[in-house]
This record gives structure tokens, sequence and C-alpha cells, in this order.
């Protein structure tokens, strides 16, 4: 496949063949349909808390539907186990064929599901086990196409190659945003109103006709050179869970793998696309189809350095450039997104130094406002009424400890409210009180320049996109290189296995459940930035262990 210089043992110069060329379109292209159908709900997540999860408060809604949308993240590590051993057994093209299909009926499927309006309870219960399965697809998937492509690749370009498949998973996302920006637009006779109520099944529906594009590429697929030679040689593996899992020398292998690099990945990458996503929709205030613009932007400048990564990841290695994104992560993250704050709603930045918010009141008596099972109503201590009040205006605030027996009261600025008393009123009497508390504090809160919610002229656009553009270069550093090094540090004969368990486990859990557990730790801590600690204390700890024990794996042979 390539040429080879005898005293260095590399390739001189390589072109992609026609052959090469298709494997990695169809490979990539197949993977960018499946993150496009994975990331729809992460993107309409207000949207579909308004159509499937009613009766919660308004913050117990939006958390309930990011766990909803982790729900599929949950279940990929089961769909690694599952696929990665028919891969490691049956054939990498046959496995992400299956995948493919699994993951594009599950997302048209969801365009069709009636609402809790409809069906009541079933609703979301639909809405879980067809994230499920699309979770189980994809956990399939990243391994068959990484896997597929890297043993297609020449020996030296295994990380420009592979960085095509890296490339999907933002390619899926932005494709996402753009048809999303599209179909919600007025140009297309849709209309932000009418893509709340309907317009919002369009982009799932459209997963039909993707599916159709994605299988007619895969099918023109032959099975891996590697995995080809392993079946006529009789080496493959009988029992791929077994030896990855339950022999030591593999096992250590993927320990490494997952603590001293993808953890820190994972979380990179979540925080600096979707989670930065989130913070501009609910905590900053940004209308969704600016904030979706703007994101879109960003990613359509930053893509490109996902293949520039890859490549400099065959010259210089992969260590020192995961581990150099997760460290920058790691000390910038909270500057970056309070300059966001500054950038996207400077009259909140401006509220928030001039008239900070405080809760004085007795620790004990408060609960932190995410209600799972939505049977706290929040108005049985002055705590609670006073940071649902809060919670409800999405207002950052700093907690004041007070002696027990204090009844709770908020500090903006010089202003100072007194919560009602529960304990001193009942009934209608006392949820009048409790309306007309929240008013104020809303009243109070315009008072002194607390925005409702982002002023599209004052948002500096431009720095917007610059910030969102550096996080996702972040992501870029710690995602490009990251297949290549996966599929180099295991066995061919399990390398399906042992790379997509710990990679799913990552990206599955201590990604995928970041936006939800981020939202959860502001809700109880009522600092809008307390989230970020999560992201932040997971990527030093990658960079820690990477250092001492993640080995480099550049110019390893990968045949064996």
């Amino acid at each position: 496949m390539a040429t080879i210089d005898d005293a260095q043992g590399l390739p001189r110069h390589h072109q992609a063949t026609h052959s090469e060329k298709l494997i990695i379109t169809a490979s990539s292209l197949g993977t960018v349909f499946e993150w496009y159908d994975f990331y729809l709900y992460g993107l309409l997540t207000a949207i579909i808390a308004a159509q499937f999860l009613t009766g919660l408060n308004p913050t117990t809604s939006f958390i309930m539907a990011l766990l909803v949308f982790a729900a599929g993240f949950i279940v990929r590590p089961f769909g690694a186990l599952v696929f990665g051993a028919i891969g490691d057994i049956v054939g990498r093209r046959y496995t992400f064929i299956v995948t493919l299909l699994v993951m594009g009926l599950s997302t048209f499927l969801v365009g069709c599901l009636p609402t809790y309006e409809s069906v009541g309870v079933a609703a979301p219960i639909m809405l879980v086990v067809l994230r499920m399965f699309q979770g189980l697809a994809l956990g399939g998937e990243y391994g068959g196409a990484a896997t597929y492509v890297a043993e297609h690749a020449p020996d030296g370009k295994r990380g420009l190659y592979t960085s095509w498949i890296q490339i999907t998973a933002t390619a899926g996302l932005a494709m996402a945003l753009l048809i999303v920006i599209l179909v919600r637009s007025p140009v297309t006779g849709v209309g932000e109103e009418a893509f709340k109520q309907w317009g919002w099944r369009i982009p799932y529906l459209l997963s039909g006709l993707f599916l159709a594009v994605g299988l007619w590429l895969r099918l023109k697929l032959h099975e891996s050179p590697v995995f080809q030679k392993m079946k006529e040689e009789g080496t493959s593996s009988k029992r791929p869970l077994a030896e990855a899992f339950g022999e030591w020398k593999n096992l250590k292998i993927v320990l490494i793998a997952f603590f001293g690099a993808i953890a820190g990945q994972a979380v990179v990458w979540y925080t600096g696309q979707l989670y930065a996503m989130y913070f501009l929709e609910k905590m900053l205030k940004v209308d969704g189809l600016t904030a979706n613009t703007l994101i879109i932007i960003a990613l359509g400048c930053a893509t490109p350095f996902f293949l520039f990564f890859g490549w400099l990841s065959d010259k210089i290695g992969r260590k020192k450039i995961i581990l150099t994104g997760c460290a920058l992560a790691a000390l910038t993250l909270f500057p970056a997104f309070k300059m966001l704050t500054v950038a996207a709603n400077p009259a909140l930045a401006s509220a928030q130094t001039s008239a900070p918010v405080q809760v004085m009141a007795n620790p004990a008596e408060c609960s932190s406002q995410f209600d799972p099972v939505g049977a706290n109503k929040f108005d049985t201590t002055s705590c609670d009424i006073v940071k649902n009040a809060l919670a409800k205006a999405a207002v950052n605030y700093e907690n004041v400890a007070a002696p027990a027996g204090t009844i709770a009261a908020i500090r903006i600025g010089d202003l100072t409210l007194t919560a009602p008393d529960p304990a001193k009123v009942s009934g209608e009497d006392k949820k009048a009180a409790i309306a007309a508390f929240a008013k104020q504090v809303t009243t109070d809160l315009e008072t002194v320049g607390y925005p409702a919610k982002a002023d599209p002229d004052q948002i500096n656009k431009p720095l917007v996109v610059a910030i969102l553009f550096y996080l996702v270069l972040l992501v870029t550093m710690v995602y490009g290189p990251i297949a290549a090094m996966l599929v180099e540090l295991f066995p061919s004969r399990i390398r399906y296995t042992s790379m997509s368990l710990p990679y799913h486990i990552g990206n599955g859990w201590l990604g995928g459940l970041l936006p939800a557990i981020g939202f959860a730790m502001v809700a109880a801590n009522g600092d809008i930035y307390h989230g970020f600690w999560y992201p932040v204390i997971v990527a030093a700890a990658t960079c820690v262990i990477g250092l001492i024990f993640l080995p480099e794996t550049y110019k390893r042979s990968i045949d064996d």
C-alpha cells in the first residue's frame, strides 16, 4: 500500500488509492449520520422536555430531559460489548452495517412518537427505549469504524486517516445544528412556534433518507485486510470478551487507556460542544437560534483541526497532543466560560459584578432544586422558596449560612427580600404569598440590571465565536489522535472489543452524563460555574495518570 524507505521503515510518500478513499468516505459518512441521529436529541432537549416531560418544575424538567438524553450514553458500553465481540468474531464490516441500521430506524421512529399529551407516561417510556437502542448502536459503531479505517491505513498515516472518523462526531453535531436551524427559521415556512409544536419531528424523519445513503455506501465495502488475514490463518479470537477483560495483561492496558486518555478526552469533548451550547441557552439566556448559529460557525472553523492534530500525531506522537489538550482544559475552562458570559450577555455579567445575589438561610432547611420525581413543591421551608425563585430565574447566587430559626432572605445588591414564612401561612394564602414573592424577586432583579434574556444587539458575536472556537480546538486536540492511539494499544484479535468498551464508558458515562451532572451541581449550589469543577478535575487527573502510565504508540505496528 505504501512506498517504503529502507532506512526508516516508514512510508516515504503515499497517495490514497480509490479504494482507500471509498473506505474513508463510506466509514466516515455513515458515522456522521449516526452521530447526527444521536445528537439531535441533545439539540432539542428543551423542546423534548416540553413535549414528553410535563408536570415537573422547569429546573427538574430540563435536568430530567438531560437524563433521558444520557440514557443513550448509559447503554453505549453494553453496545460496545455486544457489537465489539461480534466485530472480533464475525467481522468489522458486517457489524457496522448492522449498527447503522439500528441507529437509523430508532431515530426515524422518535420522529413518529406521540407526545405526553396524547398517550401520557407511555410517551417518555417509548422515548427512553428508542434512546437506548440508539446508544447500543453507537456503542458498536465507533470502534468498528475506527478499527476498519486504521486497519486499511498505511503505516505513518493512521493518525490522519482515523482523524476522518474523529471528525464525524463534530460533523454530525454540526449537521444536526444546521438542519435544526434551517427547519426552525421562518424562511422554511415552519418558524419557531410551529417548530416547537411539530416541526421538531422533521430532522428526525430525515434520518430515514440518511440511513438509505449510509447503507448504500457501506454495502460497497469489503472486510478489513487485517481481519481477513486472521480468519484465513485461524488466529482470530473465539472469546474476545474473556481475553480483553479476563486477562490482566490486556485489562491493564484497558485501564490505562481509560484513566490516562479517554476520561479527560470525554469531559473536554462534551464540555466544549454540548455543555457550551446548554450554558449559552440556559445560563446566559441567549435564544436558541442565535446560540445554535454561533456554535455551528465555531464548529465549522475548528473542525479541520481534527485532521491537523491527527496528522501531527503521526509526526510527534499521540500522547503529548492529547494530554496537552487536557491540561489546557483544566487550566482554562473557568476563565473561558466567564469570558463567554461577558461576551454573550454583558448586562448579566455587569449585574453579577455590581449587584451580586446572596441567599441567607439556615443550610439545614435548604434542599437541592433537582427533584427527579416531581414530588417537591419547594414550599415547605423559606430557603426552598427563595432558591426555587432564583432557579426559575436562572440567576447565579452565593450561599450565606444563617443561624437556625432564620427566615431565608435574598440580598440583591443593596436590596433585601425576606421570604414568606411557610409556618405562618397555608393553603391558598401560602400560594399567593409565594407567587407575590417570586414576582417581587423578578422585579428587583430587573431593577438592578439582571436581564430576562440576552439582548441580541449586545452580544459580542465575534468574541463568542472566538471563545467557542477555542473550546472546540481543545476538543480537536484530545479527540483527533485518540482513535489511532486506541487501535495501536490493543492486539488485532481483540482490538474491536478492547478499545470500544473503555471508549464508551468514558464518552458514554463520564462525558454523556456531564450536562446532567453539571446542571444538577449548579442547581444544588447556585453558582452557574460550579458544574465546571467536574470536567476540570477529571481532565487534570487524566493528565497526571497519562503522564505516568500511558505509553506512546504512534510507531507501533497494528498487524499482530
